[in-house]
């Protein structure tokens, strides 16, 4: 089965199919809708070849929907049909889970996405789980306002390295994680990585996209590869 696997950001949306070397993107913003994002996609990927398509969707996703709209783009995606926009089977998952998905070697992974919010996820032992730490509250706000994009532009880089190094660490003692990836576009700004931490590719989110159509899926906890995915937290 060929898949395209679409990593859909508040910044730009990166597509890559199967079989495909290089990435192709588009940008995004908050007045992108659904339907635009679609119709954009179709025809960046019009010469390659697919058979189904994985989404990594910047919000909540349970059992394959989406929950809630989205903070930096457009509203509309919650009860839009994409497998009819698409025309073949669609599988969505949250973004940093995508990430987190394709990142995982085993053990209990922590999966950061340093990008224009914070996005989170876990892997344990084979299942996937998504998390909201960006919306847990810090100092005058959350996670997310200081280590997302618009905290960065804020305090600075000075700063915003900081706060990272001190949620990661936090984080890492609080989870007793294996291994902890951080990605997202900003993860490249970082001057040092935290101890115990390795920096994540955009590559990650496309084999994490291909691996939702694993024929394997859907294994026990603590099989390999992993592929299990269970409810995200609600808001």
């Amino acid at each position: 089965m060929k898949v395209l696997t679409i990593d859909v950001g508040g910044t730009n949306v990166k597509i890559l199919a199967t079989g495909e070397k290089e990435r192709r993107k588009l940008p995004s913003g908050p007045k992108m809708t659904p339907q635009q994002m679609v119709t954009e996609v179709k025809k960046l990927a019009e010469d390659w070849e697919y058979d189904a398509v994985s989404i990594g969707y910047p919000g909540q996703v349970a059992k394959g929907r989406i929950e809630s709209e989205p903070h930096n783009l457009a509203p509309g995606w919650r009860k839009f049909d994409f497998e009819a926009a698409f025309k073949c089977p669609v599988k969505i998952m949250n973004d940093a889970a995508m990430q987190a998905l394709g990142s995982y070697s085993g053990g209990l992974l922590l999966f950061l996405g340093l990008g224009t919010g914070l996005g989170s996820a876990m892997v344990a032992e084979g299942v996937v789980i998504p998390m909201e730490l960006g919306h847990l509250s810090y100092r005058n706000g959350t996670f997310e306002e200081y280590l997302g994009v618009a905290g960065l532009k804020r305090r600075g880089k000075k700063k915003w390295r900081a706060q990272v190094a001190f949620a990661v660490g936090r984080w890492m003692e609080a989870l007793h994680t294996d291994d902890v990836v951080l990605g997202g576009g900003n993860a490249k700004k970082l001057k040092e990585v935290p101890p115990g931490c390795r920096i994540g590719s955009n590559a990650y989110a496309f084999l994490g996209g291909f691996r939702l159509w694993d024929p394997v899926a859907d294994r026990t906890p603590g099989s390999s590869p992993v592929l299990q995915t269970i409810k995200g937290p609600r808001s």
